[in-house]
């Protein structure tokens, strides 16, 4: 199993620009790898979100080998793991970003499945 060091920057965009559409509401997807690198986002059927928090129905999730993690989006400038987030982050995959207003190149960060921040580079 590749660590993921990278994200396409395809992705990051599509990432910040969904964030910025559903603001008031927390955008929520799962994050696709190729190798080392982030380049999609799954969006499933039936997620749930509100200002407060977002709901994966991850039961609705295909079998797919290249889900890593998960992404989602914080309506505030705060881009810090909640304890439900960490909880998440524990039990599904190994790399999570959250998308803080104003949703931006500089608002948002990733993190392991332990909930440490890790770097990832932007590519393409």
């Amino acid at each position: 199993m590749k660590q993921i060091s990278r994200i396409d920057k395809e992705a990051l965009e599509f990432i910040l620009g969904a964030s910025r559409s559903s603001h008031p509401k927390e955008f929520a997807g799962v994050l696709r790898a190729t190798g080392d690198t982030v380049k999609e986002v799954l969006l499933l059927p039936g997620t749930i979100s509100s200002g407060r928090s977002a709901v994966l129905k991850l039961h609705m999730m295909p079998i797919d080998p290249t889900a890593c993690g998960t992404v989602h989006s914080h309506p505030s400038p705060n881009a810090s793991p909640s304890g439900e987030d960490l909880a998440l982050f524990a039990k599904h995959g190994r790399v999570h970003i959250i998308a803080a207003a104003p949703y931006n190149e500089h608002s948002w960060k990733a993190y392991n499945h332990r909930g440490k921040e890790i770097s990832l580079e932007v590519v393409g």
